[in-house]
């Protein structure tokens, strides 16, 4: 029985994040896009965006800016690897050409999800009762 091996190219996990986002790129015949969208997820070296209307081409490169309330958070270069042309919900995944150190920074790992640990403060506020041992 032959076995099919996949390989797989991610560099790290990807987190859910819906984080607005505006994509900037050129076609082939010159003209300039600019369109508004949101992040499914992100990984380490890219994300995976939803964008309105139009979708760059595979192999293009896109400007992508990570809005904030405060304004532009971070700005880097991305290449399109893949494209969902699904009608309702359009997606691109985009790879980073540049700026991979601040996207780990500020955009990556403030993107994980948060794990909250149980209190642990048995014995702390007199829960528990320490034990003397005394000898006779």
């Amino acid at each position: 029985m032959p076995r099919q091996i996949t390989l797989e190219n991610r560099t790290g996990p990807r987190y859910l994040a819906s984080l607005e986002v505006r994509a900037e790129w050129d076609d082939e015949n010159g003209t300039h896009y600019v369109a508004e969208g949101t992040t499914e997820n992100v990984g380490p070296e890219g994300a995976l965006i939803h964008l309105q209307r139009e979708l760059p081409d595979v192999g293009s490169r896109v400007q992508l800016r990570v809005l904030s309330e405060e304004g532009e958070k971070l700005s880097v270069v991305t290449e399109v690897l893949r494209l969902e042309r699904n009608p309702g919900h359009p997606l691109a995944a985009l790879q980073l050409i540049n700026g991979s150190d601040e996207w780990r920074g500020l955009v990556w790992e403030p993107a994980a999800p948060q794990v909250s640990h149980p209190d642990t403060d048995e014995g702390e506020d007199g829960d528990e009762e320490e034990v003397e041992e005394t000898t006779h």
